[in-house]
């Protein structure tokens, strides 16, 4: 992707990649853990991306990339036109009032110790937003932003329920006024009925703040409900990106048709239901090739060898997948 063509976006992620080093044993040998491999998108501003995948797919990671909370192996990060600053020096610090995260377990996110307003209250402290009666004002218009009263702010977070901690941990990211949220997994915790009320919060925020989101989930029915564009995650990859009516409506990938075989709305009708066989890969034992190969129902020779090259198939869906594109001798031999 081209950096001076997706200018105009808050966020462009450029071929970005992250291996860890693992142990499978106390005595082993280290092996290298490819979690991101060569992965770009962008996010518009006032827009959110989703991210799906199966768990271990490099979401989450792809996710703190973003946010600059781990540096990439390889590749680059922009926000707002500019590289994102190295992890803990102080043009990274002022950047991060404009980007936030809201994390997956609200009772582990939150301190027991202390209070709903001093928790919220914190991030105004840190970067000196205000002065104190202003800050205490901002914390009780923060609760009452995301359906929560003043009597909440004296309140410990094992007082509170499952529903109540995540709007809680919401107006603390909401605290320094970001541009950006990436919210990480932000109702998988809750029961539905509170995980429909909690989205239905952060569309509405997004609307009335004109937040830019990353809404990193495993659960389709939640991202096409909230989501602009939707990027499908597999091994480390996005194997498809697409706006995500036409994601949803025309799949591409056949990683992407089952996912969405799997989670029909109530009026879609699926013609052949294309169903996985097996685990995804060991990351840390990558197949060769394209990394769906070994679970992929349409799966020719030139996949076993041969990774797809991600490219545009129609206006703003891009696909990576042998079987919408041309393979040529010298490909395969490579």
């Amino acid at each position: 992707m081209d950096f001076e063509q997706a200018s105009p976006a808050l966020l462009a992620v450029e071929h970005v990649r992250k291996r860890y080093f693992a142990r499978a044993g106390f005595l082993s040998a280290p092996k290298p853990v490819d979690a991101v491999v060569d992965v770009s998108f962008t996010v518009a501003r006032g827009k959110t991306l989703g991210i799906v995948g199966e768990s271990g797919c490099g979401k989450s990671t792809t996710g703190r990339l973003a946010l600059g909370l781990e540096a990439p192996d390889g590749g680059s990060v922009y926000f707002d036109g500019v590289p994102l600053p190295k992890y803990g020096s102080p043009a990274w610090r002022a950047i991060r009032r404009r980007i936030q995260l809201v994390f997956q377990d609200p009772l582990a996110a939150l301190d027991r110790r202390l209070p709903i307003a001093a928790q919220i209250r914190e991030s105004l402290d840190i970067h000196a937003i205000g002065d104190t009666k202003g800050r205490d004002q901002r914390v009780l218009a923060l609760l009452t932003s995301v359906g929560l009263t003043k009597h909440h702010a004296s309140r410990y977070p094992h007082e509170l329920s499952g529903g109540q901690r995540q709007r809680v941990v919401i107006a603390r990211a909401l605290a320094t006024e970001p541009d950006l949220l990436v919210c990480d997994e932000p109702v998988a915790a809750l029961d539905v009925s509170i995980q429909a009320q909690v989205v239905n919060l952060l569309m509405d925020l997004q609307t009335d703040l004109g937040l830019a989101m990353i809404f990193i989930s495993h659960d389709l029915k939640v991202v096409r409900q909230v989501s602009h564009r939707v990027a499908v995650m597999y091994l480390g990859v996005i194997v498809e990106e697409a706006d995500s009516d036409h994601i949803f409506k025309h799949p591409r990938h056949p990683y992407t048709q089952a996912l969405v075989a799997s989670s029909p709305t109530p009026r879609q009708k699926i013609k052949t239901p294309m169903l996985l066989t097996g685990e995804p890969p060991d990351p840390a034992a990558r197949p060769a090739g394209c990394p769906f190969h070994p679970r992929c129902p349409k799966v020719m020779e030139v996949c076993r060898s041969v990774p797809p090259l991600a490219r545009e198939i129609s206006p703003h869906h891009h696909l990576a997948c042998h079987l919408s594109e041309p393979v040529t001798l010298e490909a395969m031999a490579s």
